[in-house]
């Protein structure tokens, strides 16, 4: 049986600062204690982080690892963090919803093109930033990809 893509459990509502590393490793520590990667995907998403930003503009940012670290993904798998003071991506890019994603195979593209368009439109940002319970996050990302 293959586990929830998008699980209550791995959506952090109202998250504390802290910087870009630690973020990265929340998400990472997420999609870890969920059972969707092993812990050396966590340095994979801190590998990808160092060689390009994963912030895509609107206040977003979608950390993931880099392709020699698929190896490390054992399911496909979203999680999400809402920091409302939001996490310094470096040049001035500041994100407050930070989505960690791990995707088995193709899957992992497909994730990502998904998300890039919910995210797109600044309403869905605006409802993400100030969604107050799990469950309108879980609509918002289901509304745009399903």
């Amino acid at each position: 049986m293959s586990k929830q893509v998008l699980a209550k459990e791995n959506i952090k509502l109202k998250v504390g600062s802290e910087n870009k590393n630690e973020a990265i490793e929340r998400v990472g520590n997420i999609l870890l204690s969920g059972g969707y990667v092993t812990p050396q995907y966590i340095d994979g998403m801190k590998a990808r982080e160092a060689k390009f930003t994963t912030y895509i503009g609107n206040g977003i940012a979608i950390p993931h690892g880099v392709n020699e670290y698929k190896k490390e993904i054992l399911e496909t798998g979203i999680v999400i963090a809402q920091y409302p003071d939001g996490v310094d991506f470096d040049s001035g890019n500041t994100a407050y919803i930070v989505i960690g994603i791990a995707g088995k195979g193709d899957e992992h593209l497909e994730i990502l093109t998904k998300i890039a368009l919910v995210v797109q439109d600044l309403k869905n940002v605006e409802r993400l930033r100030n969604a107050n319970d799990v469950e309108e996050i879980i609509s918002i990302i289901e509304e745009g990809i399903m």
